[in-house]
């Protein structure tokens, strides 16, 4: 698959700023993105770029702030070259270190997983996944059903195992995710992740203890409703992808309608990480 790289130019004159323009091109399609010293990158599949849909979604934020950017297609061959270019290791407390299968290993760590860094998004570098992990090393996994929505790499679901889950259902829509997750499953030997490619049409009917929800504000506000029929009563769910304001009160307000109950949540950068019960 080969994918168009955007590259930002910005002159924010407050931090959010340019996380705000991130979150509205990842509500476009929009499925990686990599901080550089003026700006970031943002990358879309060829096939789902739309310059009118591009210009409709960046509109809103040109009188905020000072932006511009370039278009360079970027193949398949090269893309991994970049990506691996660019994958740092990373440790979350004392307890989690992620890395590549070319990084050295870091036994230390209770909790090792091993990401090939394709173009699928959830490498843990994001703040939003970064905050999920956090709040999971706190959870009660063991022996639990988890859901992972938006599984990207399926960093999320890999972490949930080694933390004692029985069983992780791990969806994306995305076809480069859906092979990355099983890929990634077999690294760090785990054999009770499925995989599913597609939505919130393909969440199986069955119970859950936890749900792992780290996508966009807009496909949550979307997929709450459902999230809650399959979810156990007291059991947990964790949103994240969205900023704190005014995006947690939003999802709060909805999830609420549908017996979900707002816990606590993290912030970094503007960033939110949220529990809630049912």
């Amino acid at each position: 698959m080969n994918y168009y790289e955007l590259l930002f130019t910005t002159i924010p004159t407050e931090d959010y700023q340019q996380d705000l323009l991130i979150n509205a091109l990842g509500e476009i399609g929009f499925d990686t993105f990599e901080e550089v010293e003026l700006g970031f990158k943002a990358y879309i599949p060829v096939d789902n770029f739309n310059e009118e849909v591009l210009q409709e979604a960046i509109a809103p934020y040109k009188d905020l702030f000072t932006f511009s950017y370039d278009v360079t297609l970027v193949p398949q061959k090269n893309w991994n070259e970049v990506w691996e270019s660019n994958f740092e290791p990373m440790q979350i407390r004392d307890q989690i270190f992620v890395r590549a299968t070319f990084h050295e290993a870091r036994p230390e760590f209770p909790y090792e997983i091993i990401i090939d860094p394709k173009m699928a998004f959830g490498t843990g570098h994001h703040e939003t996944t970064t905050m999920v992990m956090d709040l999971m090393l706190n959870a009660d996994l063991k022996d639990k059903n988890v859901l992972d929505m938006g599984c990207g790499t399926g960093i999320l679901a890999i972490l949930a195992s080694k933390l004692g889950a029985k069983s992780v259902t791990a969806i994306d829509y995305d076809p480069v995710c859906y092979d990355s997750t099983i890929e990634n499953s077999a690294l760090n030997h785990i054999d009770n992740i499925t995989p599913l490619c597609g939505s919130k049409e393909v969440i199986p009917n069955d119970q859950y203890h936890t749900i792992l929800a780290n996508i966009n504000r807009n496909i949550l506000l979307d997929q709450i409703q459902r999230y809650s029929e399959v979810l156990l009563p007291d059991g947990e769910i964790y949103f994240s992808g969205f900023y704190e304001t005014p995006d947690l009160e939003i999802i709060t307000d909805e999830a609420r309608k549908y017996g979900l109950k707002y816990i606590s949540h993290l912030k970094m950068k503007d960033w939110v990480a949220a529990k809630f019960v049912k």
